[in-house]
This record gives structure tokens, C-alpha cells and sequence, in this order.
């Protein structure tokens, strides 16, 4: 199925590596096709979901905590930022696959990480390759359209120092919002 325009948000993130600020990607959300996935990432970015204590949470202040190069960068674990932690905004710690109408065909893709099926939260990578051996078990919700530079640089950040992956200088989403 090829990848359709109808565009809910185009939430920006603006990326530092250790305060030196790498620039802006922003992404358009296939609402159309997945709009339950594509409002969860939405939310986060804006930051308007609040948890049960009423405390706002979001991606603003997050890192990639995870790049891997000619594959993906990962982020979303605002939790714990090391991929241990994830939730909702359905109120549950996660949600089922809404589809896999959309496949992996190329870089710059977003997609739902996840530890298996039905188990969607607040974790996403964006592919830097085309990743076909990923459909049917990743929820693809929307790709970038701006600022692919900024994931190319992200890939190329220096990984292993701090763990298998993980990159050896916090890539932080700055700056998280909806246009």
C-alpha cells in the first residue's frame, strides 16, 4: 500500500547531542491508517497526556537510547530512558496493533517498537534502511519528512561505550511539539 498524505500533525523534535544542537525532523502521522497509533505520538509530543498523579508526560527531554546503523535509532522511553520503560495514553501500559497495512519499505520510516505482539506504548524508531523481515510485526505510523539530515547524523553517532547500541553521547529530543 503506498504511503498515503492524509496528515494529522507534523510534530517537530528538535535534537541536541550533549547541547550541541543537531536540528530539527519533523513527521507526518498516517492518521488515515493507523489513528489510534498516530494519536498516541502525537500526544507525546505535544506533552498534553498526563498520567495518573496528573503529571504531564511526553518526549520533550528524552534521548535515543538506542542506534543502530544501517538499521534504526529508537527512541521514546521517557520513563527510563534505556528502553525499559513504556506506557500509553489509553490508559493501560500498552495497546494492540492496529494494523500492518503499511510495510517497511524505506528510510525515514516511524514505527511502534515493541517487546512482542500487542504491546504498543511510547517507544518508536525510525528506520534508516529499508526494513522488510520488521512487517507484520511493527506498527508503521508515519515517516519524516523534514530534517532527514538530523537521523543521518544521529546514525552516525558513536555507539558501545555505554552498552551494545547505545550511543556513547545523549541524543536528546529538546524540543517536542505539533505544527
Amino acid at each position: 500500500m503506498p504511503l498515503t498524505r492524509s496528515i494529522l500533525a507534523y510534530p517537530p523534535f528538535h535534537l541536541s547531542e550533549i547541547c550541541e544542537p543537531l536540528g530539527r525532523v519533523t513527521f507526518e502521522l498516517f492518521k488515515n491508517v493507523v489513528p489510534r497509533t498516530a494519536e498516541n505520538f502525537r500526544q507525546f509530543c505535544t506533552g498534553e497526556y498526563k498520567n495518573s498523579r496528573g503529571v504531564s508526560q511526553g518526549y520533550k527531554g528524552s534521548k535515543f537510547h538506542r542506534v543502530i546503523s544501517q538499521f534504526m535509532i529508537q527512541g521514546g522511553d521517557f520513563l527510563n530512558g534505556d528502553g525499559t520503560g513504556s506506557t500509553c495514553v489509553y490508559g493501560t501500559k500498552a495497546f494492540q496493533d492496529e494494523n500492518f497495512s503499511l510495510k517497511h519499505t524505506q528510510k525515514g520510516l516511524l514505527s511502534m517498537a515493541n517487546s512482542g505482539p500487542n504491546t504498543n506504548g511510547s517507544q518508536f524508531f525510525v528506520t534508516t534502511v529499508p526494513t522488510p523481515h520488521l512487517d507484520g510485526k511493527h506498527v508503521v505510523f508515519g515517516k519524516v519528512v523534514d530534517g532527514y539530515d538530523v537521523i543521518d547524523r544521529i546514525e552516525k553517532t558513536r555507539t558501545g561505550r555505554r552498552g551494545r547500541d547505545v550511543p556513547d553521547l545523549d541524543v536528546v529530543i529538546a524540543e517536542s511539539g505539533q505544527l
